[in-house]
């Protein structure tokens, strides 16, 4: 196969689902890491999802261990290690418990994966992103967080079901944060397209708007334990899938900015283009007052989660 994956998290809901994700469209063996108390759990996904290769089709190797050596020799390694959110609890409120949890993490993955592309999907995404892009020490564009893809899904699914057409014709992008500070772009919406706005009222867009940004929220609430994983898991293979083939996918992801929108030393949700070198560009679209600001507020909000674990790699 020659490229190999390593998900460190795996034994979870989102780790194994990203799994049987990219075991279907064999690109590559995949390793399934974690605690040595899930160890057995990682073990036996990998075992029911190799088992799965006869029938779907597929044809590689999917293992599981508790021993950070098994991620040697990664081409990418997804993280999903961490705590869930409870109902009631924020992205934010994960800080604390999740940094020192990726901490370790992006430390055994400098150590044994030096020349990883690491996709991040542990929440607070963006914090926990420039955090494991601290500890590592990697170029930048080799650390890229999952949030964009799934957050511009939601909005798309919002939008095909308000609209009644197929979702697949809804093409749309949402910036900044994986929060609630997140910047839906109506204005660059289309739908087979024709622009957005000629075809749903302001009050309508605002409405679905907010729904995107409560999206993670609205599935913790209606589980009542844990949070989303089957579209996270999609979004990340989606990810892994455009880096491993080179695809140069023009995706909405968590990127560290360097004077772009005018923002700087954080990572925040912008449009890049996904390949094998991890972000090979970032998009820098023209924007309104308003949309400027609000992903400003977006930052500055996770500039300050950023500063309250500064402690971890200083």
């Amino acid at each position: 196969m020659g490229s190999k994956i390593s998900i460190i998290g795996g034994a979870g809901n989102v780790g194994a689902t990203t799994a049987l994700l990219l075991a279907q469209k064999e690109l590559g063996d995949i390793v399934l890491v974690d605690l040595p108390t899930a160890e057995g759990v990682a073990q036996g996904k990998a075992l029911d999802i190799t088992q799965m290769g006869p029938v779907e089709g597929f044809d590689i190797q999917v293992t599981g261990t508790a021993d950070y050596r098994g991620i040697a020799d990664s081409t990418v390694v997804v993280v999903t290690a961490g705590l869930p959110r409870q109902p009631g609890m924020t992205r934010e409120d994960l800080r604390r418990k999740n940094a020192e949890i990726v901490k370790t993490v992006a430390e055994n993955i400098k150590r044994y994966a030096p020349q990883a592309i690491v996709v991040m999907v542990t929440n607070p995404l963006d914090v926990m992103t420039y955090l494991a892009w601290k500890v590592t020490g990697f170029p930048s564009p080799r650390v890229v967080g999952q949030a964009g893809v799934l957050d511009t899904a939601r909005f798309r699914t919002f939008l095909a079901q308000e609209l009644n057409c197929a979702v697949e014709d809804v093409q749309t992008i949402v910036l900044g944060g994986h929060g609630d500070s997140m910047v839906p772009l109506p204005r660059y919406t289309t739908v087979g397209g024709i622009p957005l706005l000629e075809l749903l009222p302001p009050e309508r867009i605002a409405t679905l708007v907010e729904r995107t940004r409560r999206g993670g929220t609205e599935i913790v609430n209606l589980l009542g334990t844990g949070g989303a994983y089957y579209a996270p898991a999609a979004a990340t293979a989606q990810m892994v899938e455009a880096i491993l083939q080179d695809q140069r996918r023009i995706l909405p992801c968590s990127a560290y900015l360097e004077g772009q929108y005018g923002l700087h030393n954080v990572y925040l949700g912008v449009p890049v283009k996904l390949g094998r070198g991890g972000v090979e560009q970032i998009y820098e679209l023209s924007l309104t007052e308003e949309e400027l600001a609000a992903l400003h507020n977006s930052a500055r909000i996770y500039r300050q989660h950023i500063d309250a674990i500064s402690h971890l790699w200083q």
